[in-house]
């Protein structure tokens, strides 16, 4: 089975003082910035102890980033995914320009207060180098970005430690002709994600001198494929009041799992091939909004340290769903606040140009089903022992949590929740 995740960070920064912009032509410097994936990576002593580091703070951001947006009273009731990851490395990008409130905020907001810049940075590098060496079962590829208008020249220190730090390359466009730039953005993003996220950018400020994107692409199959004839239609209780139809996947097989007491709560673990697993957190009936009230990082050490492996009759919707949201007023409650007002200090990316940031757009799609690979190198066929004993019943029939997490990095790719799996 083919899992395709698509997330996109979209950071829109615009000039506070329109007089205070030179016109001048870019530098061929400026035009064009990459960091091959294949050119040798720097070494630094104890690199991937950072990037380790910065794993509980990034899953702290992530917990607080979720009740934030599961609070708003524009989710009730709908599907809520993201990629807390590709937030944190896009802000942490941003950070590589800020300075004074505007930094000290955009770091206290990650969780970041006791690292240095370096240790964050260097950490994202090798973040990066590790998430980048896929294996043959999976896909998983991560980038940045700079799309700067034309005439506008950053700081060469910026360009180069997006480059170094966080696999950033730069391209201009012409901001005086929106539909234009639009256009080519967007089909930047579109080549990023395979064509899944084709229309992000709508339309563009007169005053954006510099767009950041970040993006994360996933592909992965299960490690015990779900067979499409087991496919039936089934029931999912969406609340109380609500049930839908959905295709509900089944299969028979051995699976890490915990039954949490003490929150009414079933954990399953379900691996893909390579390091990287899907963890289904179901709640008792019921019991959705006092779980997002407490979850945090530490459930999800406690469920790792108790599972254990055991046999189950899975029962797993088919869904596809998309999220799409600003998230630049869920930014401002939770700390960011300098970095989108007029007392911004980006003076690590230009000294001439005064900026701030305007907007933080975010964009994601998650497809789950039972399709699978055709080569045979791939196929498992398991032998069961006969027994008059069922194996007990997983059956994901109501709203759960999702969490998609990458073994080597011990980092939270994607999470969400999915409160109705047609929608």
């Amino acid at each position: 089975m083919w899992v395709n995740i698509f997330f996109l960070v979209l950071l829109q920064l615009m000039v506070v003082s329109a007089d205070d912009h030179k016109h001048d032509e870019p530098s061929d410097h400026d035009k064009h910035l990459h960091h091959g994936k294949d050119e040798p990576h720097p070494s630094h002593e104890g690199g991937e102890d950072l990037s380790h580091k910065l794993s509980p703070h990034n899953a702290d951001f992530a917990f607080s980033l979720y009740k934030n947006l599961a609070a708003d009273p524009k989710s009730k009731g709908k599907n809520i995914f993201f990629s807390p990851l590709s937030i944190s490395m896009a802000l942490s990008m941003l950070a590589l320009g800020a300075k004074g409130d505007t930094h000290s905020q955009i770091f206290s907001s990650l969780g970041y207060s006791n690292l240095t810049s370096d240790q964050v940075n260097e950490g994202f590098e090798h973040l990066l180098h590790m998430l980048g060496h896929s294996q043959e079962a999976m896909q998983l590829e991560a980038g940045s970005a700079l799309a700067i208008r034309e005439g506008f020249k950053p700081l060469d220190k910026f360009l180069k430690d997006t480059q170094h730090f966080y696999q950033g390359e730069a391209f201009t466009v012409n901001y005086s002709k929106p539909d234009v730039t639009v256009q080519e953005v967007n089909n930047y993003i579109a080549k990023k994600t395979k064509d899944k996220i084709t229309d992000m950018v709508k339309t563009l400020d007169q005053d954006t001198v510099m767009l950041l994107i970040n993006y994360i692409y996933f592909r992965g199959k299960w490690e015990k494929p779900f067979r499409v004839e087991n496919t039936r239609k089934a029931d999912f209780h969406v609340d109380k009041d609500t049930v839908v139809r959905v295709d509900m996947m089944n299969k028979r097989g051995y699976y890490d799992s915990f039954y949490d007491r003490d929150n009414d709560t079933w954990v399953i673990m379900l691996p893909y091939k390579g390091k990287t697993s899907m963890m289904i957190v179901l709640p008792k009936e019921g019991n959705m909004e006092e779980m997002e009230k407490h979850i945090c990082k530490d459930h999800l050490q406690k469920w790792h340290s108790k599972m254990y492996r055991s046999e189950v009759d899975l029962f797993m919707p088919k869904f596809s769903i998309s999220s799409s949201n600003c998230l630049t007023e869920t930014l401002k409650e939770m700390g960011i606040v300098s970095a989108f007002s007029d007392t911004a200090d980006f003076s690590g990316i230009s000294e001439e140009t005064k900026l701030k940031a305007s907007k933080v757009l975010h964009q994601a799609v998650l497809k789950v089903d039972e399709k699978g690979t055709e080569a045979a190198a791939t196929t498992k066929i398991e032998v069961w022992p006969l027994s008059s004993l069922w194996p007990p019943s997983f059956e994901i029939n109501r709203p759960f949590l999702v969490f998609i997490v990458e073994d080597n990095t011990k980092s939270i790719l994607f999470m969400g929740k999915i409160n109705n799996p047609i929608l």
